[in-house]
């Protein structure tokens, strides 16, 4: 496949914010760092599978991800992972802080609609992997109306498999991780087991903030840098509703 049949670097919206946080932390190097980045992103397009370009519904999170897997190489103090964090949940989750000023999963109709949102998603994923096998696969789960949890789940991620194949599955959790700050602006909690970065599949149950089942699960950091769920055991989770 040609490069032009991928996103190229300019057509996404994360260039200028990429450039002025690499000036505000380098200062004069920015401007050599940039270019490496550059360089990177356009090497890793050789060698990437066609996703559709910007036909895919994941455009975004697929080619701004490898601009993440570009940027980090090409950063001189090479920082810990953990660093970079709070910048990439800024420049990915926007939209959701935005969000967030109207919309409330706490709210019912609200969890509802973000169901809705999932299975649209989740049809229009389905309708591209069958042109675009590569791409993500996506599993639909039942609105679980008891509970008021919204389930989906992928087993295929392309920012995983790309990870994987040239050894940056360090800097995935960069990408997987911004997911549970995007699902709390919008006042809600992303219950995850695992990703396809360290597991076989990457689990999505969405609730609101204030749902009990949030209470029941604490997010904590793997061996391997991802934010995953862990049930709480019932005296640490029967303390704190008390509290």
């Amino acid at each position: 496949m040609t490069r032009m049949k991928h996103v190229p670097l300019k057509d996404l919206p994360y260039c200028w914010p990429v450039r002025k946080w690499l000036m505000e932390r380098y200062g004069k190097e920015a401007g050599r760092i940039w270019k490496e980045t550059v360089r990177n992103y356009n090497t890793y397009l050789r060698d990437l599978p066609y996703y559709g370009g910007k036909k895919n519904g994941h455009a975004r999170a697929i080619y701004g991800g490898l601009l993440i897997f570009a940027l980090y190489p090409a950063l001189p103090d090479q920082p810990p992972i953990a660093d970079l964090q709070g910048f990439v949940n800024s420049l990915f989750m926007g939209p959701f802080t935005r969000l967030g000023k109207i919309f409330d999963l706490n709210r019912p109709l609200d969890m509802r609609l973000i169901d809705r949102v999932f299975r649209a998603s989740g049809s229009r994923d389905r309708r591209d992997i069958r042109k675009y096998p590569d791409g993500f696969v996506n599993v639909d789960e039942p609105y679980d109306r008891d509970h008021q949890a919204a389930r989906y789940h992928f087993t295929q991620c392309p920012n995983a498999e790309f990870a994987r194949s040239h050894d940056l599955l360090h800097v995935l959790p960069l990408l997987c991780n911004a997911d549970f700050f995007g699902i709390g602006e919008i006042h809600g909690q992303l219950i995850r087991q695992g990703t396809c970065g360290n597991s076989d599949r990457c689990d999505y149950m969405v609730v609101g903030s204030r749902n009990a089942a949030a209470a029941d699960y604490e997010t904590v950091t793997d061996e391997k840098g991802f934010l995953v769920s862990r049930k709480k055991d019932r005296k640490t989770s029967a303390e704190e509703g008390r509290q």
